[in-house]
């Protein structure tokens, strides 16, 4: 038996920790927010750790030693790096200073490091080529976690995520506005996974994963973000907004939505399915959403 360390526990590092709970084993939920600490305390029985990362000098310590630690925590809104992960590496390499190493760490990333790849299928050899600082931060976040554990000789996973969807995540505020979508035909290839088919990846990678490797995390459909619009209008009776060319999405979408739509990739996730020996509860979009709303008018 082995304890768990969930870095930056929300709501995916819930679900993953409800997972090892199930299986006998002592998760410890570390984050900033002291009062969604002392709520996992009391409703999930959770060990808790108040971890601030954006903190210069973070004077709490995480639970490391020996153990499965997630970490799950976002970079900063701005630049091209992650100082978040720069302060965890140094976390880490102080455990390791006092003959303390974590078991192996899985990583929380986005497929949005290999940047736009014009609608191809990328596997986990496909070289990054962020265009964005969004996807740069994550790079710079993989790059640094991945040189530690090359240096000292720790297990360190990476999964490369497509979109995360639940009942919570739904576009529903945009569809129900009628926000203009592209035309189908030029709407990017994208990738999405229900966020508790994320939760059995991410035990899986803990279990299985070979050390220093990538997984892409999707559940495969080959759909672009039209389709997935229309789909979830069309299982709720909600009128399809409206599409429009790319003229006219340059002129009424705002930058960050028109940074997602100049992006456009498949993932490949072979390796996922055949090395974790994942088998997703929902694999398909329409099932999901009609599970979802199923006791919905």
């Amino acid at each position: 038996m082995f304890d768990v360390t969930i870095i930056g526990c929300g709501d995916i590092g819930l679900r993953v920790a409800r997972r090892w709970r199930q299986r006998g084993h002592a998760v410890t939920a570390c984050r900033r927010d002291s009062a969604q600490l002392a709520r996992l305390a009391a409703a999930e029985g959770l060990a808790t750790c108040a971890l601030d990362l954006d903190a210069v000098d973070a004077d709490a310590a995480p639970p490391l030693a020996d153990r499965l630690v997630y970490y799950f925590v976002p970079p900063p809104a701005k630049g091209n790096t992650d100082p978040r992960m720069g302060r965890f590496v140094t976390l880490l390499e102080d455990s390791l200073a006092r003959g303390a190493p974590p078991r192996r760490v899985v990583l929380l990333s986005t497929s949005g490091v290999y940047g736009d790849q014009g609608g191809r299928l990328v596997d986990e050899d496909t070289p990054p080529r962020p265009g964005t600082d969004r996807g740069r931060r994550r790079l710079d976040g993989e790059t640094r976690l991945r040189d530690f554990g090359r240096r000292h000789g720790v297990a360190v996973l990476t999964l490369r995520v497509g979109g995360i969807y639940d009942r919570a995540r739904l576009p529903l505020a945009r569809i129900r506005r009628g926000t203009p979508l592209l035309h189908e035909h030029l709407a990017p290839r994208t990738n999405r996974i229900h966020a508790d088919d994320l939760a059995t990846v991410c035990v899986a990678a803990g279990e299985k994963g070979r050390a220093d490797s990538i997984y892409n995390v999707s559940d495969g459909q080959d759909s672009n973000m039209t389709a997935y619009f229309f789909t979830i209008a069309d299982c709720l009776g909600l009128p399809r907004p409206p599409t429009v060319d790319w003229q006219e999405a340059e002129a009424r979408l705002s930058p960050g939505m028109l940074s997602y739509l100049h992006e456009s990739r498949r993932l490949d996730t072979r390796r996922m399915r055949e090395e974790l020996g994942v088998e997703l509860a929902w694999p398909d979009l329409r099932h999901a959403l009609q599970h979802m709303f199923a006791r919905d008018d």
